[in-house]
């Protein structure tokens, strides 16, 4: 009798816990200038590969991510936060144009390299975002403009 007080009195803690992070606010990856933009813009992106990044790159590499209803939950939040702050360190779609030449040959060369070893997206990424899986033609059409990219060469 005394163990299932202790397993409830655990349960009412797991529970008050829970619903207390939920209060703990998240900042929000917005902006007011649509995901991708300056990049589409400064380097002449075809519609076909706008469309894939938009789908499979923008939500962690850009200024803008689209929230799912599970982002609203903690601990939730916080790991998307966690991987929206390091994608966009690594790659920021929408700052692309202020990179530096170097930089910017480095960053395709790593786009190609991750997209080739099937890398990006992250798989737990995938596990609820399915339509952001990359085909083997929508693989074949963003390779082949990042390698025909011109600070690749």
């Amino acid at each position: 009798m005394r163990k299932l007080n202790i397993i409830g009195w655990l349960a009412v803690i797991v529970v008050a816990v829970v619903l207390a992070i939920q209060f703990i606010p998240v900042e929000r990856n917005v902006s007011t200038v649509p995901a991708g933009q300056s990049f589409e813009r400064t380097e002449k992106v075809p519609a076909n590969v706008a469309a894939i990044l938009k789908v499979s790159c923008y939500d962690c590499h850009s200024n803008n991510t689209r929230y799912p209803w599970y982002s609203e939950l903690q601990p939730g939040a916080w790991f998307m936060a966690r991987h929206i702050k390091k994608g966009k360190e690594e790659l920021n779609f929408d700052e692309f144009d202020d990179y530096s030449k170097r930089r910017k040959k480095a960053k395709i060369k790593s786009i190609i390299s991750q997209i080739e070893k099937d890398e990006m997206p992250l798989p737990s990424y995938l596990w609820m975002h399915h339509d952001a899986g990359l085909s083997p033609a929508g693989k074949e059409q963003l390779l082949k403009f990042f390698r025909a990219y011109e600070y690749y060469k």
